[in-house]
C-alpha cells in the first residue's frame, strides 16, 4: 500500500458480503436488503471501519484475518440501516436514496420487522467475530444511544425544551455514536492498546458530530436545489439546531422562540430566521464549532502512526472545513 488510491474501501466485495448476510427465504425481506446494496449510498460508517482497520495495519490479504475486518463493516452498516428503516416510518417519508421508502412500497410491519430482521443477523455476525462479547457490548450500547438520542429530538420539541446540552445529546445520537462505533470498533477486534482504541473513538466521535452540524446548518442556510430539499426542516419539525440556539441566546430570542414553538408555520418564518441567523453572527457560530470538532477529530489521529489510511480519515473531517466554503 503506498497510497490513498491503494486503500480498501467499500465496494462490489462489500455489497456481496453484505447481500449474503441479508439472504432471506422471505421474498418481502430479500426485496429490501436488495434495495439496501442497490441504493449504496456513500457508505460513510463502513468507510471508516475500513479505513481504522488499514490504519491499524489489516490489509486484504495480509495476516490479522480481513473477512472479519469486511464483516465489522457489514455489520455497522446492518445497525445504520436498520435506524434508518425506522426513521423514515416515524419521519413518515417519501423516499431514501432516491428510491420509494420501504414503508411506503411494503406497509409499516414489513419495513419494521425487516429492520429487526437486519439486528438479527448483526447479533448473528458479532457473535462469529473474535472479541464477539466485547464488540456486541458496544453495539449494544451504541443502539441504545441512537434509539435514546431520537426519542430525545421528539420530546424536547414537544416540551419546547431548547438547550445546547439537548442539541449535543440529540446529535450524539443521531451520527456521532454510530461514527464513533465505526472508528473505534477496528480497534477492539483487533486488539489495539486502550490508548488506540480512546483515539479513533475521539475520531469517530468528534466526526460525526461535524457531519451533523453541517448538515443543520445546510437545513437553514442552504439553497434547495443544492440540497436536494427544502430548507427549514428542522424549524418545522420544532427543532432548535445550533443556529437556532445562538439566536435564542441573542436579542432575537423571543421572536425566533416564538417561531420554532409554532414550528415555523407562518409564511416567512423561515426566510426570518435565516436572515437573523447570517445578520447576527450565528451561522458564523455554527461554522467556527464545526471548524473546531473536525480539527479535534484529526489532533486525535495523532496517535496512530503515519500512513495513507490515516491521512484518508483526516481527510474526511477536513471535508467538513472544505464545505464550509
Amino acid at each position: 500500500m503506498t497510497g490513498v488510491a491503494d486503500l480498501c474501501v467499500p465496494d462490489a466485495t462489500f455489497d456481496a458480503r453484505l447481500r449474503e448476510v441479508l439472504r432471506s427465504d422471505v421474498e418481502f425481506i430479500e426485496l429490501i436488503g436488495d434495495d439496501l446494496v442497490a441504493a449504496g449510498g456513500k457508505r460513510v460508517r463502513p468507510t471508516l471501519v475500513l479505513l481504522a482497520a488499514q490504519a491499524l495495519g489489516a490489509r486484504p490479504g495480509g495476516p490479522g484475518g480481513w473477512s472479519d475486518v469486511l464483516d465489522l463493516g457489514v455489520g455497522v452498516e446492518l445497525l445504520h440501516s436498520a435506524s434508518l428503516l425506522h426513521d423514515d416510518l416515524i419521519d413518515d417519508a417519501d423516499t431514501r436514496r432516491g428510491q420509494q421508502a420501504a414503508f411506503r412500497r411494503f406497509g409499516n410491519v414489513v419495513s419494521v420487522m425487516s429492520g429487526d430482521f437486519m439486528l438479527s443477523r448483526l447479533l448473528v455476525l458479532l457473535s462469529g467475530l473474535p472479541g464477539g462479547p466485547v464488540l456486541t457490548r458496544l453495539f449494544g450500547q451504541t443502539a441504545s444511544v441512537i434509539c435514546e438520542g431520537e426519542v430525545l429530538q421528539f420530546q424536547l420539541a414537544a416540551y419546547q425544551e431548547y438547550e445546547l446540552r439537548h442539541y449535543l445529546q440529540v446529535i450524539h445520537g443521531k451520527t456521532a455514536a454510530l461514527t464513533q462505533l465505526a472508528a473505534s470498533a477496528p480497534a477492539v477486534l483487533l486488539g489495539a492498546p486502550t490508548h488506540i482504541q480512546e483515539a479513533l473513538a475521539t475520531f469517530g466521535r468528534e466526526y460525526g458530530m461535524a457531519f451533523q452540524m453541517q448538515d443543520d446548518l445546510l437545513d437553514l442556510s442552504g439553497e434547495e436545489a443544492v440540497i436536494g430539499k427544502p430548507v427549514g426542516g428542522d424549524l418545522r419539525e420544532g427543532k432548535a439546531t445550533l443556529p437556532v440556539l445562538a439566536l435564542l441566546d441573542g436579542a432575537h430570542a423571543d421572536e425566533v422562540r416564538a417561531i420554532v414553538e409554532r414550528r415555523a408555520a407562518q409564511p416567512g418564518d423561515v426566510e426570518r430566521v435565516r436572515t437573523l441567523a447570517a445578520q447576527s453572527g450565528a451561522l458564523e457560530h455554527t461554522r467556527g464549532e464545526i471548524r473546531r470538532r473536525a480539527r479535534l477529530a484529526i489532533e486525535a489521529l495523532g496517535a496512530l502512526p503515519s500512513s495513507p489510511a490515516r491521512s484518508a480519515l483526516e481527510g474526511l473531517a477536513r471535508r467538513e472545513i472544505e464545505r464550509l466554503t
